[in-house]
């Protein structure tokens, strides 16, 4: 009888310890005092405007990259943060100098190009050929050998809206090894529509690639109006021909820094919710969606955490490097820290523009979901909705670190309808960024890192993530 007695009253117990909360009301009440002090707040918008407007563009190893890796450190250091570090980095520096473009025939029109990164130089008067259009990367590869020997490739595919920005995958890759495939069917230099959706007339540039063994080809985007201009002429079977002139230079292996801040935990300081975005920009705008909104508000989020109280677990805050360039910073950082990303127990990166925060997703164990619904559940107010698929991808610079090993990731999924308007160009900048929208970027961003780094649980990876 006394054995039956303790088994039912171990089975009690275990069952009144399952069904407490994650968070108590005390915790909860904090929560909300943080989610209405970034609601009201105009930190993030200001560490925004003081980087675009004191900085401006920060292309990786440029004067401008030095000066707002100062400005990160100096800021992090006026919020109040326990810990300031900087870790060393290391890229390919490339330089833009100057770009032109002209329609030649079958009458002289401007044309609005931009070089790619890594991109090399044409000659200094310029490559002037004709176009041969390809609707998509793929009708380029299946181009027979040697037909473009003297020509100008140049693919036309058009990039979908969408409020996730799932055409930006598609379009890129003809953006990333595009030269390579037309240097491959002998083109003199390749040309592409812009990775956008936007109407202006804007260039965008981006990241592009050479192989090893294929001969470099200058590399170029063309602005969309002017890309529509080209698909008029070569359905009317006017003979096309354009002259690109692109000055750029590789100047080697240049240095940059992550620039980490951390509010350090009361009880397990050396686990630690990860947030952030990518320090760097291109150099046509000034980067405020790209992504300074990223590194703004993600610093803004640990602030209004740390003023309301220091949770069980760290709030670390990293500004990545060469994230342009990459993902250089955070192919570093992960390389830096891979015997203990086990003490990672949430990561998240904000590096898709400046729009509300949508949607909440996770990636982790099954055990760990009753933490990610209650982290849910405090996010309803800001008009997030749970996306229960737990299949959360996470921001470009946490590909490293789900490449190395298993880590609870996080997406605040943020509306990217207008995002591809203006990424990668010279309209990247602050006018474009609505204040009231970056405060629920921040509050949702304190929401989730606070509840992440004091809940009672432990969030985990997915095992089968390994």
């Amino acid at each position: 009888m006394n054995k039956i007695i303790t088994t039912i009253l171990l089975a009690s117990s275990f069952l009144a310890s399952a069904a407490e909360p994650e968070f108590s009301t005390e915790q909860l009440k904090q929560v909300t005092q943080v989610r209405t002090t970034a609601l009201n707040s105009s930190l993030s918008y200001e560490l925004l405007e003081s980087l675009t407007t004191e900085v401006g563009p920060r292309l990786p190893g440029t004067d401008n990259d030095k000066k707002a890796v100062a400005w990160a450190k100096a800021k992090f250091n006026q919020l109040g943060f326990d810990k300031v570090w900087l870790e060393e980095a290391t890229f390919p520096e490339w330089r833009r100098y100057s770009e032109s473009g002209k329609i030649l025939t079958p009458s002289e029109q401007p044309l609005h190009l931009t070089a790619l990164g890594n991109s090399i130089s044409t000659p200094k008067e310029g490559i002037t050929a004709t176009v041969v259009l390809f609707e998509t990367l793929d009708e380029l590869i299946a181009a027979p050998a040697n037909s473009l020997k003297g020509k100008i490739a140049y693919i036309n595919y058009r990039m979908n809206r969408h409020i996730d920005g799932n055409g930006y995958g598609p379009a890129v890759k003809a953006r990333g090894t595009g030269a390579i495939e037309a240097s491959k069917k002998g083109a003199v230099a390749y040309m592409m529509r812009s990775v956008s959706t936007g109407h202006h007339r804007f260039a965008h540039t981006g990241g592009s690639y050479y192989k090893e063994g294929v001969k470099k080809i200058p590399n170029v985007t063309i602005a969309n109006p002017d890309a529509d201009q080209i698909a008029r002429l070569v359905a009317l079977n006017k003979n096309v021909s354009v002259n690109i002139n692109v000055q750029t230079e590789n100047l080697g292996e240049g240095t940059g820094y992550n620039v980490i801040g951390q509010f350090n935990g009361t009880e397990n300081p050396e686990q630690y919710v990860l947030i952030g975005g990518h320090l760097d920009s291109w150099d046509l705008g000034t980067g405020a969606l790209d992504d300074g909104a990223g590194v703004a508000l993600t610093m803004a989020a640990a602030k209004h955490i740390s003023d309301v109280k220091r949770p069980k677990r760290s709030i670390r805050v990293v500004l990545f490097a060469a994230e342009e360039l990459g993902l250089w910073g955070a192919k570093a950082y992960f390389a830096k820290h891979k015997n203990d990303l086990h003490n990672i127990v949430a990561a998240a990166e904000s590096d898709f523009g400046a729009d509300v925060v949508y949607g909440f997703e996770s990636n982790v164990d099954a055990a760990s979901l009753p933490v990610v619904r209650a982290i849910a559940k405090e996010l309803v107010p800001l008009n997030v909705e749970y996306i229960g698929k737990n299949q959360a991808n996470g921001g470009p610079d946490l590909i490293p670190l789900k490449k190395a090993t298993s880590a609870p990731i996080f997406e605040l999924a943020q509306d990217g309808t207008d995002y591809f308007d203006y990424h990668h160009t010279a309209d990247d900048t602050l006018d474009k960024v609505t204040p009231a929208k970056l405060r629920q970027n921040t509050a949702a961003y304190a929401v989730f890192a606070l509840m992440a780094a004091d809940a009672k649980t432990t969030i985990k990876p997915k095992t089968q993530n390994k």
